[in-house]
């Protein structure tokens, strides 16, 4: 897996797809996924329906130097596929811990590409973090297969306001060592 630098992110290379970070041509591709109500409702922060201006809103968000979280696209464009097929971020905690998470375009599931997201994104581990975390909600057992799947431990249920579903869903919660 080759790493460059982007935008103080690297991009992260996999077999089937470029890890890279958000630039304003993917607002209409976010649009279009971020606003499917099956995409939006395993989130704890993708409003449905999308408002307009959201997906241009969080791409300059990501694109600042001061960001919150770290956003990358999956991008298949060198194999052929969709400039974007979903994205994943990392948002730095205390103590050398990150928090990762992600979503896939619906065309793109079932197909292993969050799982290979998250072990390119584990590998590369592009803030140096010692321990990773994640949360799923619990009507969601695919992402917590990848989570598993990526060497990821279950350590406790919890619960997270889904701004898609405007409540509090049971989630469960994730750590993964690094190094």
């Amino acid at each position: 897996m080759g790493l460059a630098t982007v935008q103080n992110q690297p991009v992260i290379a996999t077999e089937r797809f470029d890890l890279r970070p958000l630039r304003r041509s993917d607002i209409g591709l976010l649009d279009l996924y971020a606003g499917d109500e099956r995409v939006a409702r395993m989130t704890r922060s993708i409003p449905h329906p999308l408002p307009p201006g959201a997906s241009e809103a969080f791409v300059t968000r990501s694109l600042r130097a001061d960001r919150v979280e770290n956003v990358w696209v999956m991008d298949a464009t060198k194999i052929g596929g969709d400039e974007l097929l979903g994205t994943i971020g990392l948002t730095p905690m205390d103590h050398g811990q990150a928090e990762i998470g992600y979503w896939v375009a619906p065309p793109a599931w079932n197909t292993g590409l969050a799982s290979e997201a998250v072990t390119a994104m584990i590998d590369a581990n592009p803030l140096g973090s010692a321990t990773l975390f994640a949360s799923v909600f619990q009507d969601n057992p695919a992402s917590a297969r990848v989570l598993v799947h990526s060497g990821f431990d279950y350590i406790g249920d919890a619960e997270a306001f889904s701004v898609a579903r405007q409540a509090t869903v049971p989630t469960w919660t994730y750590l993964r060592k690094l190094g």
